[in-house]
């Protein structure tokens, strides 16, 4: 029998209400997996236990007195690059190791004031930029499917967490694939929304026209709940779309008869395992049997995306880190002057892979190559933008692997930062153009790891997308579990 921490939010919010459990034992369950496992997966960077018991009492209190909405009593976990008052929020860095922010960000305060269970917050590379959580001043985190694998990143811990049954569901960001490519490769269904969908309010900055927070959950229903409890609107944030928000579960069953699929066919060049393409292969004949029409599409600048993304998103962290000087909160390395220090304080508190893209993004914005660079991945953006426009003229939705590869050997690309970087290769196009897109598990590759796939919809399609990822889940019933859970049930 499976425990509470294993069942999904649905599932939960369903007993919650029939009275069948408490939100004080789901909540304990999940701290008691918490205990077992994480110091082999190393998710979270800080555990929130008794703040978690007091909110999980109160969401009791509610619940039994019917003033309760369907998120209320379900314990979540937050990447720590979400602001929360009063807990340290350290973006995995050195730099803001003390850091206790002031004020919540917007998608948390939106699901505490609905009576949500904060269990601690995960770990993540450092400020979200990596695809395999090694980057974390902290340590890697280790996939449950593999401990010597990596869980993917930027969003690893909330990935890793999820699937390892220490949170029900957990929310990270994607700024190029960071929620999809660790929820590819930790089997858990991982959705980046719309550029603008949900609040970016007191998101620690990477980059800012590229940066989503996206949920981490074990069903495309649990996606759908928790997207309609955190989007929508926000004074506090000028990109946030002003368009009322969708009960987002509502449509999820009325299947995929009738809708025209576009396979991206540069998503299945070389690279591309052949355990992901079998797989990937399978659940589109499974979706051809479901009555949707599956046809070749083409984004023609896709092969484009990934030199673009590594101007746009350095150059636009080049700016947002410049205020980690030493002066205003955070470390402080002490110099003769001010400039010495400042040198010293980012020396000592940033890590290779943040240097490295602060110098990238540093460069492309100087004088005389801000055109060079900077501005032409910006009219690169454009093309890809144009290019998804004139895909979905044609195709409801866009399916693609997630990630080319599964899990990789922890360490295994540490030292080649291109093949690092190609595992987002698929998910960056769907960053530049600001689009809707959602990874589900589609199987196990020949060596028992999580193969991803990758559905794609246009600009506020979250109905649709989740609607055929729905679909698919329900009719490839992925149900398998990594083996540090099965071990804790022999």
């Amino acid at each position: 029998m499976a425990e509470l921490c294993d069942l999904t939010a649905a599932d939960l919010a369903s007993k919650l209400r029939a009275g069948e459990t408490s939100s004080t034992e789901v909540t304990e369950s999940c701290l008691a997996r918490v205990e077992a496992v994480d110091e082999r997966v190393r998710a979270f960077l800080a555990r929130t236990t008794e703040l978690a018991r007091e909110r999980a009492a109160a969401a009791d209190a509610r619940i039994a007195a019917g003033d309760a909405p369907s998120t209320a009593g379900i314990p979540i976990a937050l990447k720590d690059v979400l602001s929360t008052k009063d807990i340290t929020t350290t973006c995995g860095s050195k730099i803001l190791e003390s850091y206790v922010p002031p004020f919540d960000c917007t998608p948390w305060a939106r699901l505490a004031a609905a009576g949500s269970v904060l269990l601690g917050k995960t770990n993540c590379d450092e400020f979200a930029m990596g695809s395999s959580n090694e980057n974390s001043a902290f340590g890697p985190v280790h996939n449950p499917w593999g401990l010597d694998t990596v869980p993917g990143g930027s969003s690893g811990g909330s990935a890793a967490a999820v699937a390892a049954g220490e949170a029900v569901w957990a929310l990270g960001t994607d700024t190029g694939g960071s929620v999809r490519q660790p929820a590819s490769l930790c089997g858990v269904v991982g959705l980046k929304p719309t550029y603008g969908l949900i609040s970016r309010y007191g998101l620690i900055a990477f980059a800012s026209s590229l940066d989503t927070v996206g949920t981490f959950t074990r069903s495309v229903r649990d996606a759908a709940i928790l997207l309609s409890a955190i989007a929508g609107s926000d004074p506090m944030d000028a990109t946030s779309l002003d368009r009322t928000v969708d009960d987002y579960a509502e449509g999820l069953d009325e299947g995929v008869s009738g809708l025209r699929v576009g396979v991206v066919k540069e998503a299945f060049g070389e690279g591309v395992q052949p355990g992901v393409r079998s797989s990937i292969q399978s659940a589109l004949n499974r979706l051809s049997d479901m009555g949707a029409s599956i046809e070749e599409a083409s984004l023609p600048h896709a092969d484009y995306a990934l030199s673009a993304y590594y101007l746009i998103a350095p150059s636009e962290a080049s700016s947002n880190l410049a205020r980690y000087d030493g002066v205003r909160y955070g470390l402080r390395v002490p110099g003769r002057d001010s400039i010495e220090m400042m040198a010293r304080t980012r020396g000592a508190g940033f890590g290779p892979e943040v240097k490295r893209r602060i110098m990238l993004g540093t460069y492309a914005l100087s004088a005389g190559y801000y055109e060079a660079y900077y501005g032409q991945a910006q009219k690169v953006r454009t093309l890809i933008i144009r290019d998804y426009e004139k895909a979905f003229e044609s195709f409801d939705v866009l399916v693609s692997p997630t990630s080319p590869t599964t899990a990789f050997r922890i360490g295994e690309r540490a030292d080649d930062p291109l093949a690092m970087y190609l595992s987002d290769v698929f998910t960056i196009p769907a960053n530049l153009a600001g689009v809707p897109a959602v990874s589900i598990p589609s199987g196990l590759d020949e060596a028992g790891l999580p193969v991803g796939l990758q559905v794609t919809a246009p600009v506020l399609g979250e109905a649709l997308v989740l609607r055929v990822a729905h679909a698919l889940e329900r009719e490839l019933a992925f149900d398998a579990v990594p083996p540090l859970v099965a071990g804790l049930a022999a």
